[in-house]
């Protein structure tokens, strides 16, 4: 698989091609700001764009901007954005405006967990998404009274927070210290009252975290 990286940092960006290399990933380009970037992805088609939310000149939501145009041309180019502080705007943006296959939204910090973060960029690559468990819970602390999601259970919301976080069934089974089957259940409850037609399973788990993220912002 290719990638491009975006990230002015240059001890970051230096870390994070060791990173993707280790994780099987041809980088094809390394870059510092929002116009490269763009530039990058449009002559090499990379699987995934690994872009730091802040970049050159203004250092606000550069990167943000350029994965919007990237999602927009470029629909099979998987982004992973990271940055240093908890942004969830940036997060439900665009997720919610671009479609939520091959997205996601992590701290810097969790760099340093090699073993996770590799994992969330091969999910983010094949198509699935992981947004940071500190996004994830600043999302859920932003709802008032008119949650869209009030339907759902206490537990039907903490699945839904982890499978945000791109959390298998697996995964939240050992999380929530509970049986695979009762997982299954709690997101088929999820689907019902969320009113999402049967379809391909994985489809309708974007589409829940679409909601959760709609619900948020």
């Amino acid at each position: 698989m290719r990638a491009v990286i975006a990230e002015d940092s240059v001890l970051l960006r230096i870390g994070l091609v060791k990173l993707l290399d280790m994780a099987g990933f041809e980088v094809a380009a390394e870059v510092d700001d929002g116009e490269a970037l763009l530039a990058a992805v449009e002559e090499h088609k990379p699987d995934l764009a690994l872009v730091d939310v802040r970049m050159p000149p203004d250092f606000t939501d550069e990167g943000v901007r350029a994965a919007l145009v990237i999602r927009r041309r470029h629909p099979d180019t998987a982004v992973l954005l990271l940055s240093q502080y908890v942004e969830e705007r940036y997060a439900a943006e665009l997720l919610t405006t671009q479609g939520g296959a091959g997205l996601g939204y992590l701290l810097k910090q969790r760099v340093a967990d090699v073993e996770e973060f590799v994992a969330a960029l091969r999910r983010v690559a094949a198509g699935g998404t992981a947004l940071d468990p500190q996004v994830v819970a600043q999302l859920l602390l932003r709802r008032g009274g008119m949650d869209p999601l009030e339907r759902l259970t206490p537990r039907e919301r903490d699945v839904l927070a982890l499978m945000a976080e791109g959390k298998s069934n697996a995964g939240i089974a050992a999380e929530l210290v509970v049986s695979e089957s009762a997982v299954a259940k709690h997101i088929n409850n999820i689907f019902a009252k969320l009113d999402l037609p049967p379809a391909d399973g994985a489809h309708r788990r974007v589409l829940a975290v679409l909601r959760f993220l709609d619900g948020a912002s």
